[in-house]
């Protein structure tokens, strides 16, 4: 699969121009006919005009930017210039167009970036699974029987099927990670409030974060610093990493096990106390404060809302005052304790999902021992960590002809640097790393 950073040095370089780069997207694209379902729009008139700019630009003799004729989707939550913010949801699909772009969409493309598309997402980001009532269930371009996950699988399918070198996504409470970990690609959850989330139709304010996939470190790390990572140069000693423990060694993949015991070696297991009542917390703020997105909505009109979302919605609406402070009083709790598990440790590893992807036709997965929705436990790893705002990193691990399955790399706050080397070590030794699905678009250079 091709890279965005290999698209921009040629594009940079003058070695291919941007304008062919997407136009052989568009033409991947459209070969596909959607078959994943994980576009909702082409934006190809944008694209192309976009594109023929960055080319003016090398032509001109200045530098179009670090992202130069890359092409990319993000998720149908963020906001495109003279398109409707749908969130997935019909109730919005005639909605008045946005009047400017998200500010994380004016940064890319002030880095030479090319908007192609937006992505199918669970509406309103309400779930794990990206099944959509109006734009139908994103497939796993791994087997296309399965989920790709969510709610930002869009996102995800289109980067794993080699369609898009990269794409944006939202992360709540873990809606990057999981698609990540499902088809085995990279997938970055910030630290919370570490990126632009202006201009993206909110879902819970306490968790909300964007972040990008793709199918290397440097790529995710370049649309990082890009969006307003800092990876200023800082020293670099050894990393020190650790695994957790408790409710994390539980619903857990043998091989992910395995893994994580052979990177972190003999490190002592570290507990996160009161897990369980963390993703409990975690239930209620971010169903009190979706509800409360949508109260207006609600009461106008409810039976235009998808009935798997209006429901838990109107419920979070309903959820007493009190409820929601005592929640968010013991993620303050909570937070502080963590501050002693990264006097030790630089990265904690952790399973991303419990689990490969479940089939479209049976969206069950076993927690506990017991049969249980996929739209609500996929995330039973990664909701804990949107808790405490520490940033994480979905790797896959490697497993040719395997369904993916991924872990998370968890860092201290605003300890995305380490993340990535430490990721870029695992891919090194060859523990971590994209395999694509047979009948990846590969890409190339024109």
């Amino acid at each position: 699969m091709i890279q965005a950073v290999e698209i921009a040095a040629e594009v940079r370089a003058g070695r291919t121009t941007a304008s062919a780069i997407i136009e052989q997207h568009l033409a991947a694209i459209t070969a596909s006919s959607n078959r994943y379902g994980a576009i909702t729009r082409l934006i190809i008139e944008r694209a192309r005009a976009e594109a023929g700019a960055v080319d003016a630009t090398v032509a001109a003799g200045r530098d179009p930017g670090p992202l130069a004729g890359v092409p990319y989707g993000v998720k149908d939550l963020f906001d495109v210039a003279g398109l409707p913010t749908t969130a997935g949801s019909a109730l919005y699909a005639d909605a008045a167009p946005a009047a400017q772009d998200a500010v994380a969409i004016q940064r890319l493309q002030a880095a030479g970036a090319i908007l192609v598309a937006t992505l199918n997402m669970d509406e309103f980001a309400y779930g794990f699974a990206t099944i959509n009532a109006r734009h139908g269930t994103t497939r796993n371009p791994h087997d296309d029987t399965r989920l790709a996950g969510g709610s930002s699988g869009g996102s995800a399918a289109v980067v794993a099927a080699g369609l898009l070198p990269f794409s944006l996504g939202s992360d709540t409470n873990g809606s990057i990670r999981v698609p990540a970990s499902l088809t085995g690609i990279y997938g970055l959850k910030p630290t919370h409030g570490e990126l632009p989330i202006a201009g993206v139709f909110p879902f819970a304010e306490s968790f909300d974060d964007i972040g990008p996939f793709a199918t290397s470190v440097a790529d995710i790390a370049l649309v990082w610093r890009v969006l307003g990572g800092d990876l200023a140069d800082a020293d670099q000693p050894p990393l020190r990493i650790g695994r957790l423990g408790g409710r994390f060694r539980d619903n857990i993949d043998p091989d992910q096990l395995g893994a994580i015991d052979r990177i972190a070696g003999d490190a002592a297991l570290v507990d996160l106390p009161d897990m369980a009542r963390a993703r409990s917390a975690a239930f209620v703020i971010t169903a009190a404060e979706g509800g409360m997105v949508h109260r207006e909505a609600l009461a106008q009109d409810a039976m235009r809302f998808d009935p798997a979302t209006r429901d838990r919605l109107i419920a979070g609406a309903l959820l007493p005052r009190s409820l929601y402070d005592r929640a968010q009083a013991f993620r303050r709790k909570f937070t502080r304790a963590l501050d002693t598990l990264f006097a030790h440790h630089d990265v904690l590893l952790a399973p991303a999902t419990p689990c490969t992807a479940p089939l479209i036709d049976d969206p069950q997965i076993w927690i506990d021992g017991m049969r249980t929705p996929a739209r609500r436990d996929l995330g039973i790893h990664t909701q804990p960590i949107s808790f405490t705002g520490l940033p994480a990193l979905a790797v896959p691990l490697y497993r040719p002809g395997r369904l993916p399955l991924g872990l998370q790399l968890i860092g201290k706050p605003h300890g995305e640097r380490a993340l990535f080397r430490a990721a870029a070590m695992l891919a090194e030794q060859g523990l971590t790393g994209v395999a694509p699905p047979s009948g990846a678009f590969e890409g190339g250079m024109i």
